[in-house]
């Protein structure tokens, strides 16, 4: 039973200096915010597959039970739409291989247009990869959420791999009209998803995005805190990923739900304490 809290990245520049050291190297960056949090959203590889050297680096920054959830490349999701993605496939697992146990699970993020129809090519595209890592899927049709037949197509295809379906939970985010010019911009490419919250396997995992009112946040990610105690109770390993559209205050945001959790489930580990963003001195 172990509970993983994170946020999109793990450098911001509003953090820079107020909540994180700064100047810091980049090889440093990550080793700073794993001292704040336990998983990392890896949103950058689904742009461009890093190289295998940098990779490195960042295994070297962080401890073994660090968690990863690294993103596939969007030519394979959403170009090759998973069919015939051999080429762009492989370069990526052999650049994200020096992560090894780090890797919470390879993010299969799919495009709005992938629906019903197309779980048959998912399930083929999931028999063909290793057995190496895990593997965790969101989608973005509709049909998933509001016909009982799709999900439940959905999870059996998932099942007879053991891989996780990840909500991407943005019911708080439109519940109300935005208020800041990120809210603004998020509103605009952000899917307005229902809110899910089955969990298929032991290592369940949840995106939330909230608001830039840090207090509207809290609240609404209530439901979160009380459902990942459950998970927990029940013997999983959760791992929640905060967000908000400015993530000015998202990595205080998911240290505290890991401290509104262990609330409920005192069993739960802490975080261990934050680098100090000022050095320290003798006065």
């Amino acid at each position: 039973m172990r509970l993983h809290v994170g946020c999109a990245m793990w450098t911001h520049t509003s953090w820079q200096g107020r909540l994180l050291p700064h100047p810091l190297p980049p090889g440093e960056r990550l080793r700073a915010y794993a001292t704040w949090c336990n998983a990392v959203e890896g949103n950058t590889t689904f742009y461009a597959t890093p190289s295998r050297s940098t990779v490195e680096s960042w295994a070297r920054q962080i401890a073994p039970d660090f968690r990863f959830l690294v993103k596939l490349p969007k030519t394979v999701t959403h170009e090759r739409r998973l069919t015939d993605a051999g080429e762009q496939l492989r370069p990526f697992l052999h650049a994200i291989e020096p992560l090894g146990p780090r890797v919470q699970a390879l993010w299969v993020q799919l495009p709005g247009t992938f629906g019903p129809s197309d779980v048959e090519t998912l399930a083929g595209f999931l028999r063909g990869l290793p057995d190496t890592y895990r593997y965790a899927v969101e989608v973005r049709h509709r049909a998933f959420f509001q016909d009982g037949r799709a999900e439940r197509l959905l999870e059996g295809a998932l099942a007879e791999f053991g891989a996780e379906w990840i909500p991407f939970d943005t019911v708080d985010l439109f519940q109300r009209p935005p208020a800041t010019d990120a809210e603004r911009e998020a509103w605009s490419r952000k899917p307005r998803m229902p809110r899910r919250s089955k969990a298929l396997t032991a290592r369940p995992i949840v995106r939330y995005i909230g608001r830039d009112d840090a207090a509207l946040t809290v609240e609404g990610r209530r439901h979160w805190a009380e459902t990942v105690a459950g998970w927990l109770r029940e013997g999983r390993s959760p791992t929640v990923f905060i967000h908000t559209p400015d993530n000015t205050e998202a990595l205080t945001l998911a240290r505290r739900f890991h401290d509104d959790v262990r609330a409920l489930v005192p069993e739960v580990e802490p975080l261990p304490e934050p680098m100090p963003a000022e050095p320290l001195t003798l006065f």
